[in-house]
């Protein structure tokens, strides 16, 4: 299959002579693999394969040629080996080491040229040192055929031709490999002005880091204000607190000596239960005493009844007496009952007061074991304030220090933010004339290249 992309045919006349050599100029591209068994023939028109050639040779590189490169080439087709003059068309083809087709060049004829019509007179300049210097301005008359002259001028305008079209191309790949100079540079210089719009913008980045530091830096000003309150308001409560606890214990001393004062109540009331008790001991045994001698009374009065008829002042006495007795005995009965109200009362009393002691007791224990706890839980509140203070001044001695720490900061931050806005008007400065001298050096380059 024939590509043309690959190889093209340079400078193809429209017709050749015979009787001299005919020169094939062609062109390899960037894209042919050229080998050593590349070949051009030259072929009838209407060929339909590559071995009908007529003859061929084989395809040159010029010295110096590397592969991947764009090269101009020719090749000779000496007279002998020529077709004869004829109305015939015939057309140059490359053809590669597979025998695949890559160029076919346009169709030429070969003609007859009259050697007596076709003739040309030349003059040639002779040499100075030619025959002894004899014969100074003469010239030398040179008759040539026309075919000949016409081919050799032909051949000359073909080289020309070529060399113009050869220094042409390579004007244009000087100038593409200028505007790929220029693009690069221009890309280059697109990434530094990247580079330097980064870098402005990491600056900038930087610059409104620092500002939201300085933020950060005047909130933990103002929060470590409110912890200075929030502080001082822990130690009033914790005044408050200790004020509390010493309320508290007061209080705890007031019920232990009330807890003294009852037991030693009770214990006044034992004594005097005690000493009821004996004398209730006591009443029992005089009440004892007294029935014995109310029977030896009623022994007597028996005795004394049968001496009545004896003597009545004697009964009368008697009588008396007995009368004397038993008021006595009833008022032993009456004390007797009021010593027994007595004793229930101080019973009643003493079970009320075992009661009251009990119940005061158990108050107690409960109103101290509240107290205990609630003096515990002080205790644990006014321990936890005194850590949380511990901590809020620890944590406030760090924060003093990390405030003098970014304070310093601060004050580096504000140099280096100076120092880097300095830079930033040096770097756009730099960037302004970079850009001018650029784009003022494009423009100079596409005006000459016009």
């Amino acid at each position: 299959m024939e590509k043309q992309s690959k190889v093209e045919f340079r400078n193809v006349g429209q017709m050749y002579f015979p009787q001299s050599r005919v020169e094939c100029h062609y062109s390899l591209t960037s894209h042919h693999h050229w080998t050593n068994k590349d070949w051009i023939g030259l072929f009838k028109a209407g060929w339909s394969s590559v071995k009908e050639y007529t003859t061929f040779a084989w395809a040159l590189t010029p010295e110096g040629y590397t592969e991947g490169n764009n090269a101009n080439c020719c090749v000779h087709f000496q007279a002998s080996y020529l077709p004869r003059p004829s109305a015939v068309e015939y057309q140059f083809v490359y053809v590669d080491q597979r025998g695949e087709v890559c160029a076919r060049s346009r169709q030429f004829t070969f003609c007859i040229s009259r050697p007596l019509d076709e003739l040309e007179t030349l003059t040639e300049e002779r040499d100075e040192d030619e025959e002894g210097g004899e014969g100074d301005g003469d010239d030398l008359l040179l008759v040539v055929p026309r075919a000949q002259l016409l081919q050799t001028r032909l051949d000359e305008c073909l080289r020309e031709q070529a060399d113009s079209k050869q220094a042409r191309e390579e004007a244009e790949r000087e100038k593409e490999r200028e505007e790929e100079r220029s693009k690069r540079a221009k890309d280059e210089w697109e990434r530094e002005r990247e580079g330097m719009n980064e870098e402005i913008s990491e600056l900038r980045d930087n610059l409104r880091r620092s500002c939201d530091r300085m933020e950060k830096v005047e909130g933990k000003q103002k929060d470590m204000q409110s912890s200075q309150e929030t502080l001082s308001t822990l130690l009033d409560e914790k005044a408050e607190c200790l004020q509390r606890i010493r309320g508290l214990e007061d209080d705890i001393m007031v019920l232990i000596q009330r807890g003294k004062e009852t037991e030693a109540e009770l214990e006044r009331m034992k004594e005097r239960v005690k000493k009821m008790s004996t004398q209730l001991r006591d009443e029992e045994q005089e009440r004892n005493n007294l029935q014995v001698e109310n029977g030896a009374v009623l022994a007597e009065l028996r005795a004394m009844q049968k001496r009545l008829e004896a003597s009545e002042r004697g009964a009368e006495g008697l009588r008396q007496e007995l009368r004397e007795m038993g008021a006595q005995q009833g008022h032993s009965h009456a004390e007797l009952h009021q010593a027994r109200l007595q004793a229930a009362q101080l019973t009643l009393q003493q079970s009320e007061a075992d009661l009251a002691l009990r119940e005061g007791r158990a108050h107690w224990a409960q109103e101290r074991e509240a107290f205990q706890q609630a003096a515990e839980l002080d205790k644990e509140r006014v321990q936890k304030l005194s850590r949380e203070v511990q901590r809020k001044e620890q944590w406030l001695q760090e924060e003093r220090m990390e405030r003098q720490k970014l304070e310093v900061e601060l004050e580096k931050e504000k140099d280096c933010n100076r120092d880097l806005l300095d830079y930033m008007h040096q770097l756009e400065q730099r960037l302004e004339v970079a850009t001018d001298n650029k784009w003022n050096e494009v423009a100079l380059y596409y005006s000459t290249s016009e």
